[in-house]
C-alpha cells in the first residue's frame, strides 16, 4: 500500500474569510456641506427670533421671513448633498469640489439675503443703485449660476452609477434630476415683469421682476394676497411653489425608498428589490408630472388655491397615471411570486443531481 505522506490542508480562495467589509471604501463626510447645513439651521433659529422682535415689513411680510425660508431650504438641500457625496463612488474628487463650491456659494448668496433683510430692503430683483445692493446683485448674478452648475455636475456624476441599493439609487438619480429642473425654474421669475413698491422704511423701490405672474401686469403683484406661513400668492401664479417642489422632491423620493424598504419584511409583494425600484420609478414620474403642472399653472397666472377645470383635469390625469403605474407594479410582483412560476424556473435551472456546488 502506497504511503501518501502527511496530509496537508489546502485553503482555497472559497475557504478564506472575506475581507470585503474591511476593504470596502469608507464613507467620507463632506465637511464644507455639513458646516453649511449647521450654519443654515442656526440662521433659521436666528430668523425666527428676529421675527419676534423686529416688526419691519416688506410686501406685507416680516423682513426676516425670506432669510428663514432660505435657511430652511438650504439646510435641507445641503444636508442631502452631504449625505449623497459621502457614499463611495467614482469621481469623488470632482463631487467633493462641486460640493464645496455649492457650500461656499450658498453661504455667500444667503448671506446677502440676510444683509438686505437687516437693511430693510429687497434682496431679489432690486434695481437700486446704492453700493451694497450693486455688489449684492453682482453676487447673485455670479453665485446663482454657480449653485446651478455645481448641482448639475454632482447630479450627472452620480446619475451614471449605483451608490447604494437599487431603489434608493433610483430615488437619488430621479430626485437630483428634478432638483436641477426646480433650480432652473428660478430663472423664469425674471420674465414676470417689473414692479414698483416700497422698502421697510417707505422709500420707493423698483423691482426688475418678481415671483408672481398675473395677467395685466399690475404695478405690484407680490405680497397682495398670500397663504399663511409661506406667503405664497393666492392672487396669481406663484412660481416659488414649483421651484420649492422641484428642489425638495429628492428628499421625498429618498424617504419613499426608505419607507418601502421598511415595509418589505411585512408586505410580501414589496420584498423584491426590483418591485421597490419600479415603485420608486412610478413615484418619480408622478412627482415630475406634479411639478410640471405647478409650472404650467403659475405661468398662466393662476393661484394654486383656485385651480380651473383644465388644471384639475391635468391633476386627475397625473394621479390616475401614477395609480395605474402602482397597480401595474403590484400585478407584476404577484405574477413573479406565483408558486407555479417559481417551480418552472427552478426546474429549468436545477443543477445536476447530488453534486455539491463546492465540489464541481
Amino acid at each position: 500500500m502506497r504511503n501518501r505522506g502527511p496530509s496537508v490542508a489546502v485553503m482555497t480562495t472559497l475557504d478564506r474569510p472575506t475581507l470585503a467589509p474591511l476593504t470596502a471604501p469608507a464613507r467620507r463626510p463632506h465637511r464644507p456641506l455639513l458646516v453649511t447645513t449647521a450654519s443654515m439651521a442656526a440662521l433659521a433659529v436666528f430668523s425666527l427670533c428676529a421675527m419676534a422682535f423686529d416688526d419691519r415689513m416688506l410686501l406685507g411680510e416680516s423682513v426676516w421671513l425670506k432669510p428663514l425660508k432660505f435657511a430652511i431650504a438650504m439646510a435641507l438641500y445641503c444636508g442631502t448633498l452631504a449625505w449623497l457625496v459621502s457614499f463611495p463612488h467614482r469621481g469623488r474628487r470632482l463631487t467633493w469640489w462641486m460640493g464645496t463650491v455649492f457650500a461656499a456659494t450658498s453661504i455667500v448668496d444667503v448671506g446677502f439675503v440676510v444683509v438686505q433683510a437687516a437693511r430693510g430692503t429687497f434682496s431679489h430683483f432690486n434695481t437700486q443703485h446704492d453700493a451694497v445692493n450693486t455688489v449684492g446683485q453682482w453676487v447673485f448674478m455670479t453665485g446663482v449660476p454657480g449653485l446651478f452648475l455645481a448641482n448639475l455636475v454632482i447630479a450627472v456624476t452620480l446619475s451614471w452609477q449605483r451608490i447604494t441599493d437599487r431603489p434608493t439609487s433610483l430615488a437619488i438619480r430621479a430626485g437630483l434630476g428634478i432638483a436641477v429642473f426646480g433650480m432652473a425654474l428660478g430663472y423664469t421669475m425674471g420674465f414676470s415683469g417689473e414692479q414698483q413698491t416700497t422698502d421697510a422704511y417707505g422709500h420707493p423701490v423698483r423691482l426688475g421682476a418678481g415671483h408672481t405672474f398675473i395677467s395685466g401686469q399690475p404695478a405690484v403683484r407680490d405680497g397682495i394676497e398670500g397663504m399663511p406661513v409661506t406667503h405664497w400668492s393666492t392672487a396669481g401664479g406663484d412660481m416659488r411653489i414649483a421651484h420649492f417642489a422641484g428642489l425638495h422632491g429628492i428628499q421625498l423620493l429618498i424617504v419613499a425608498a426608505v419607507v418601502l424598504a421598511r415595509l418589505a419584511p411585512t408586505v410580501n409583494w414589496l420584498r423584491a428589490e426590483r418591485t421597490r425600484t419600479r415603485l420608486v420609478g412610478v413615484l418619480a414620474l408622478g412627482y415630475t408630472g406634479l411639478v410640471a403642472l405647478l409650472v404650467w399653472q403659475a405661468l398662466r397666472g393662476q393661484p394654486v388655491t383656485r385651480p380651473d377645470g383644465e388644471t384639475l383635469t391635468a391633476l386627475i390625469l397625473v394621479a390616475a397615471v401614477t395609480a395605474l403605474g402602482i397597480g401595474l407594479v403590484h400585478a407584476l410582483s404577484l405574477r413573479a411570486r406565483r408558486p407555479g412560476r417559481h417551480a418552472a424556473v427552478s426546474a429549468a435551472v436545477r443543477p445536476h443531481a447530488s453534486v455539491p456546488p463546492m465540489s464541481r
